[in-house]
């Protein structure tokens, strides 16, 4: 089921943007139009991504072997890039870590696997499992992962950015306004 209002997804394709090998995700804000950023981490590299516009932004196919992948260092992150370089980010994903699974005004994630090992992401306003409300009126199933391994889900700080992230592609949903850049989601 789509996502409700005011929640719209960022690529316009089913499961989001493939990407080979991922092995984790983490957030940071681009320090000039505050957007949330999307740092995916994967077996090819390093890629950033602006998760109101679906841009990828930048890409480093060889990012230092010392610190690739977040496991190479005690609190799981990996070195920023483009316009966050000279940061560190978190990364939630095959090595552990997390994400935010709540928002100051209410919406929870969660993942549950009645069929596993078939992930599903269940966003809700309702406070989350046992959920008090109706389906597709207090909660909705807007993720399920049937052919990749669910590595990480939740949302940004800002709380305006969900992201679900398995072993070969990532999905993103914003609530903030922005343009498309052909890439995003039709409306």
């Amino acid at each position: 089921m789509p996502a409700p209002e005011p929640w719209r997804p960022v690529f316009a394709y089913e499961y989001g943007v493939p990407v080979g090998g991922l092995l984790g995700i983490g957030f940071a804000s681009h320090p000039e139009s505050g957007h949330d950023l999307v740092m995916v981490v994967s077996g090819d590299g390093h890629g950033l991504f602006d998760a109101v516009t679906g841009e990828k932004i930048a890409r480093d196919r060889a990012p230092d072997p010392e610190d690739s992948t977040p496991d190479a260092v005690a609190d799981l992150t990996c070195p920023g890039l483009g316009p966050i370089a000279g940061s560190r980010v978190h990364i939630a994903g095959l090595f552990g870590g997390g994400l935010h699974t709540t928002t100051e005004d209410g919406w929870t994630l969660e993942a549950v696997t009645p069929a596993w090992p078939n992930g599903r992401v269940l966003l809700s306003v309702d406070g989350g499992l046992p959920h008090s409300g109706p389906y597709g009126d207090q909660w909705w199933h807007i993720f399920h992962s049937t052919y990749s391994e669910l590595r990480a889900f939740g949302f940004s700080p800002s709380g305006e950015t969900i992201a679900v992230a398995t072993s070969s592609d990532m999905s993103l949903w914003t609530r903030r306004p922005g343009q498309s850049n052909g890439t995003g989601a039709q409306h």
